[in-house]
């Protein structure tokens, strides 16, 4: 009788998961869809009356670094200034302009799966530069312009249509959020693809005047035109279509575009006159990462290699157990992931808005997690569980983390897990991810039933170090080094540059020593 009753109980709970699935698949787009379509206002407004509750229920830092009566303002505001129908871009903006005030970078708003899907169909005139921005600065990566003899790589923008940089910037900075006060984040994000900030923020013009610091370092202004995507077009008639030769060219076979791949998320290479490692690590997801730290700390050791470079600067995160299996081989001390790993709640009261909801409902009801006298959902084993270095391979020599705005997630809890220790040098710019913490773990998607916008929204909160100072910034480097437009146009990456320099002049040091 009991096995049949747990059968019983399995089945519900197979047949609510498999209900909950198709729920989620059948409610996340909607019908007849134009592309960037219009929605009527009081329907926009119960989308951002039903976010604020959803957040209420089970946001876990809501109010950590903006006060409540602030975000409710926020809001307020929002939903008063609908008073027409929106396109979805110009309601995301509005959503993005309330989410970026809770200062959680995991929470975070998208375009919903239907625009989503039509953007590439679509394509749009777009400002033609790409610019990267830190500070007030803005310098020209590139343009899309084909006779553009003007702007570039390396050029010095002072104001774009007559705004200024600050202007520029704290207009596009309203559309993304980031960990506290760590705006580095943000701006690396513009950096990689200022055209599509640019349209969000201030949209689309045919012409745009753009004052810029010339080679001889005198002020000057140039008027541009936009640039428009070529779209996919028919065959030309036979008469007409002028055949190019064909070149023969050995298309890459599955195995090689794999490896590809891998290489693109990860890879290491040994400068032996340096006797230095310098190993790349894009993400803590896929890659094949056990197998690829495994194989590269034996080498180190064989090879007797005396520094190592481990370059985070393109990494925003990823699986914890991997960033947590790296640390092992080396920190020199035993680790936790956090002081305080814990939810709002276990109750999703708006669980039909969470596509697949209930795969992330069901682990809150682990016994790990238990609700403390706080009133939270805590994860004991992470608060409680120490992990250890790793006897097999560990490193001992020189450790230099390269970090920048990209830094986030996981790679900053790496990043800060080792940063302090005697043997360890953090160079570059602050992270985008917290020191003191972050709201992340469970990531799940909310969709607003109306528009079909999805936010994300964290489900634990993490403080890594309740000893650390809770500023709302991120990693400080021990060695900062900023961007340079010279460097930038001279194609120079300043940070290696300078950490090749460290190390040169520490092993000249070390010889004359010896």
């Amino acid at each position: 009788m009991k096995i049949c009753k747990r059968l019983k109980n399995c089945f519900i709970v197979f047949i609510s998961f498999c209900f909950f699935i198709i729920q989620s698949c059948t409610s996340s787009k909607l019908s007849n869809y134009h592309f960037n379509q219009k929605t009527a206002a009081p329907q926009l407004k119960e989308d951002i009356a039903l976010l604020k509750n959803i957040l209420e229920a089970n946001h876990p830092s809501l109010y950590w670094y903006t006060p409540k009566d602030s975000i409710d303002a926020a809001f307020s505001n929002a939903i008063n200034s609908i008073k027409d129908s929106l396109t979805e871009v110009e309601f995301r903006n509005k959503v993005a302009v309330v989410i970026s005030k809770i200062r959680c970078g995991h929470t975070a708003v998208r375009f919903s799966k239907n625009y989503s899907k039509e953007i590439e169909k679509n394509r749009y005139p777009q400002f033609p530069l790409f610019i990267k921005t830190w500070g007030d600065s803005m310098v020209v990566l590139g343009s899309l312009l084909p006779k553009d003899s003007v702007f570039k790589r390396g050029t010095v923008i002072t104001s774009i249509n007559h705004k200024t940089n600050r202007q520029l910037i704290d207009s596009m900075f309203q559309l993304i959020s980031t960990d506290g006060y760590s705006n580095n984040y943000k701006s690396q994000v513009f950096s990689g693809n200022f055209p599509v900030w640019y349209k969000l923020a201030f949209g689309s013009d045919s012409l745009y005047s753009i004052d810029y610091i010339d080679n001889a370092g005198n002020p000057k202004t140039k008027v541009i035109t936009f640039y428009q995507p070529k779209k996919d077009t028919a065959v030309k008639k036979k008469d007409t279509l002028k055949v190019p030769p064909v070149i023969a060219t050995k298309t890459p076979s599955k195995r090689e575009m794999k490896k590809l791949q891998l290489l693109s998320k990860r890879s290491m290479f040994i400068d032996s006159s340096l006797n230095t490692a310098f190993i790349r690590l894009a993400t803590f997801n896929s890659g094949k990462l056990r197998k690829f730290y495994r194989q590269n700390m034996r080498t180190i050791k064989q090879q007797k290699i005396q520094n190592v470079v481990i370059d985070l600067r393109e990494n925003t995160g990823g699986e914890l157990n991997k960033s947590n299996l790296l640390t092992k081989y080396f920190i020199n001390k035993p680790f936790k992931t956090g002081d305080t790993v814990a939810a709002i709640s276990r109750k999703f009261r708006y669980l039909k808005y969470f596509p697949q909801g209930i795969l992330y409902w069901m682990p809150m009801h682990t016994f790990f997690n238990r609700k403390m006298s706080d009133g939270r959902i805590h994860n004991r084993y992470l608060e409680k569980h120490y992990f250890h270095p790793k006897k097999n391979n560990h490193f001992n020599g020189n450790v230099y983390l390269m970090q920048a705005g990209y830094t986030f997630s996981a790679a900053t809890i790496f990043i800060s897990n080792l940063k302090g220790q005697q043997n360890v040098t953090v160079a570059g710019e602050e992270t985008g991810g917290g020191y003191y913490g972050n709201s992340a773990m469970f990531l799940p998607d909310i969709i607003l039933p109306n528009s079909k916008l999805r936010v994300v929204l964290p489900l634990y909160r993490l403080v890594m170090d309740s000893t650390r100072t809770k500023n709302g910034h991120g990693i400080i480097p021990d060695v900062l080094i900023e961007p340079s437009s010279i460097k930038i146009k001279q194609g120079i990456d300043i940070k290696m540059e300078r950490i090749r320099e460290i190390i040169t002049a520490k092993n000249t040091k070390s010889n004359a020593a010896n």
